[in-house]
C-alpha cells in the first residue's frame, strides 16, 4: 500500500510544519530532495542484516519454536488455494481456529514461487527493514535530516525488532509496518490515511483490534481541533477496532476451532496465584528496556505511547511467562509506537523555556542512537560480525542429506530441528501428536540422548505399526514405518 499523498483539498486547515533544520548544501540553500533516499537506504542496510542473522539462523538449525514449520504449512495451504490447514497443531487443523492471521497469504504468490520456508524468513526481514522508512521520515520531517537519521538507525537497531527477527518468523511482520506508516500519517496531520494505514491491523492478529482502537482515539484527540469530521471518523474506528476484536474471538476463531473455542483464554484465567502481579521484577524490566534505552523516557510526553497500552496489556495480565519478557517477537509492533512517541516529544519540547530540558531534545537523538549501537553488541545483529553466521555448518549438511531420503509428499512426524526442513514437501506432524495416524517416517532431534531406545518410543507412539532407524546424523535419528 503506497502512501497516500497529501491533498490540497486535504479537510485540516493548519499550516505545513516547518522541520527544524532544513537540508541545504554547502552555500546554505535547500537542496530539493536532497534526504529523501536516506530511509531507504537505510532500509536497505537493515533489510541486509535482518535477512542475514534470520537466514543464518535456519542455516545453523537454530529454531527455537514451531512457529517456521507452522506458518510454512498455512502459507503453503494459501499457496495452493486450500484452506489454511497446519498439521502440526493437529492433523487437518484450520489455523483461523488457533489466530486470525489472514494476512499471511499475500505471501502465497511469492511461497507459490520459491516453495521453501527462507522466503519466510526473507519476507519478513523486508517488512521490518520497510517499517524503517516512515520512522526516519517522519523524524527527519519534524527534526531535520541529521537527528531524523539518528532516530532511524536507532530504531533500526532495537532491541525489539533484533529480538523478533532472531525468532523465526510471525505474523506481526505486517502489523510493524502498519503501524509506522499510521503513525507517520498522524504526525504529517494526515488523519484519514492514519487511519487507512492502521484498518489492516485486524487482520494481522486478533488482539491488534484494540491497537487498532487507541490509535484512531489519538488521532481523534490530534484532528478534533483541525477537522470536527475527520475526529469522527476516527470515534468510529476506534469503535470498529473493539467489535472487531469481539467478533474474532467470540464467533470467528471458535468457528474454526475443533473445540469451539478460544484456545488462549486459558493463559489469562490459569494464573499461577498472583494474578498480573506475577513476574511484577521481570514485566517492570521489560518496561524500563521499553522506555529507557530507546526514548530515553521523554515518549511519555506524547500521547502516541498510549497506542503500546494493549498490547502490553494482554501481555502482562496474562498467566504466561514467556509474555513478560523482552525475549521472542512480542516487543516489536511496539518499536515503532515508541520510537515515534519520542520523536513526537522531541519535536513537542525542543522549545520549552526549561534550559535543561531543551538541551536534553538537542542530544536525545544521536544518544539513542549510540545506545542502540551499544546494546547491538549483545544482540542478534552481533553475529554479522562472526564469520560463522556465514558458513553452513557440516553437521547441518550431513543431516539434510538424511533427511532427503524422506521422499516429497510423504507423512512425518517430528520434533523442532527437523520440521522446517520438511514441511515445504511433506506433510508434517508434531511428535505425539498425529491423532491416530501412523505416519510414513519419524524424525527426531535425539542429540541431547531424551530417547534411549528410539524404535521402542516410536513403538510406544504408534502400538500398531512398526518403524526400523534408517538412519542418523549428529543426533537426528530417522525412522521408517515397515510394512506389516
Amino acid at each position: 500500500m503506497p502512501t497516500p499523498a497529501p491533498s490540497a483539498t486535504s479537510s485540516t486547515s493548519s499550516e505545513p510544519h516547518i522541520p527544524a533544520q532544513a537540508t541545504s548544501g554547502p552555500s546554505g540553500a535547500e537542496r530539493p530532495g536532497a534526504g529523501r533516499r536516506d530511509p531507504w537506504l537505510l532500509a536497505a542496510v537493515l533489510f541486509v542484516g535482518y535477512a542475514v542473522v534470520s537466514v543464518g539462523r535456519y542455516r545453523h538449525l537454530g529454531q527455537r519454536s514451531w512457529d517456521l514449520g507452522i506458518f510454512e504449512q498455512v502459507i503453503r495451504s494459501y499457496a495452493h488455494l486450500q484452506a489454511p490447514v497446519a498439521d502440526l497443531k493437529a492433523p487437518g487443523f484450520n489455523i483461523l481456529g488457533d489466530h486470525f492471521s489472514p494476512v499471511t497469504a499475500l505471501l502465497a504468490p511469492l511461497y507459490r514461487v520459491f516453495p521453501s520456508p527462507v522466503t519466510l524468513l526473507v519476507a519478513q526481514a523486508a517488512l521490518f527493514a520497510l517499517s524503517a522508512v516512515p520512522v526516519t521520515r517522519a523524524a527527519s520531517r519534524l527534526l531535520g535530516r541529521p537527528r531524523g537519521l539518528a532516530i532511524g538507525v536507532a530504531y533500526g537497531l532495537s532491541w525489539g525488532l533484533q529480538q523478533a527477527v532472531d525468532f523465526d518468523f510471525h505474523e506481526i511482520c505486517f502489523a510493524v509496518p502498519l503501524i509506522a506508516f499510521s503513525l507517520e500519517a498522524l504526525l504529517a496531520r494526515r488523519w484519514r490515511a492514519a487511519l487507512l494505514w492502521a484498518l489492516p491491523l485486524v487482520l494481522v492478529k486478533e488482539d491488534l483490534g484494540m491497537t487498532l482502537a487507541v490509535l484512531a482515539l489519538v488521532v481523534a484527540l490530534r484532528a478534533r481541533p483541525h477537522s470536527a469530521r475527520d475526529a469522527r471518523y476516527a470515534i468510529g474506528v476506534a469503535a470498529f477496532g473493539v467489535v472487531a476484536v469481539a467478533v474474532t474471538l467470540l464467533l470467528v476463531i471458535p468457528s474454526f476451532n475443533t473445540a469451539g473455542t478460544y484456545d488462549y483464554w486459558n493463559k489469562v484465567s490459569e494464573s499461577d496465584g498472583g494474578g498480573p502481579l506475577d513476574g511484577l521484577d521481570t514485566k517492570l524490566r521489560t518496561l524500563g528496556w521499553l522506555l529507557i534505552p530507546t526514548t530515553g523516557l521523554l515518549a511519555f510526553r506524547s500521547p502516541i505511547l498510549l497506542i503500546a497500552l494493549p498490547t502490553l496489556g494482554w501481555r502482562f495480565v496474562s498467566s504466561y511467562s514467556e509474555y513478560w519478557g523482552t525475549d521472542w517477537h512480542y516487543s516489536a509492533v511496539l518499536m515503532p509506537v515508541v520510537t515515534l512517541a519520542l520523536v513526537d516529544a522531541l519535536d513537542s519540547t525542543r522549545n520549552s523555556p526549561r534550559a535543561w530540558l531543551r538541551s536534553y531534545v538537542h542530544h536525545l537523538p544521536a544518544a539513542v542512537a549510540a545506545g542502540s549501537l551499544a546494546l547491538t553488541t549483545s544482540l542478534p545483529l552481533s553475529a554479522l560480525t562472526e564469520s560463522e553466521i556465514y558458513r553452513k555448518p557440516a553437521r547441518v549438511s550431513a543431516i539434510g542429506r538424511l533427511l532427503a531420503e524422506v521422499p516429497d509428499g510423504a507423512s512425518v512426524e517430528a520434533n523442532i530441528a527437523p520440521i522446517s526442513r520438511l514441511t515445504s514437501r511433506c506433510r508434517v506432524f508434531w511428535i505425539t501428536n498425529t491423532r491416530g495416524i501412523d505416519p510414513d517416517f519419524i524424525a527426531l532431534d535425539n542429540s541431547r540422548k531424551r530417547y534411549r531406545d528410539v524404535e521402542a518410543y516410536a513403538k510406544a507412539l504408534h502400538p500398531n505399526a512398526r518403524y526400523t532407524v534408517q538412519g542418523t546424523a549428529y543426533g537426528v535419528v530417522l525412522l521408517k514405518r515397515q510394512s506389516q
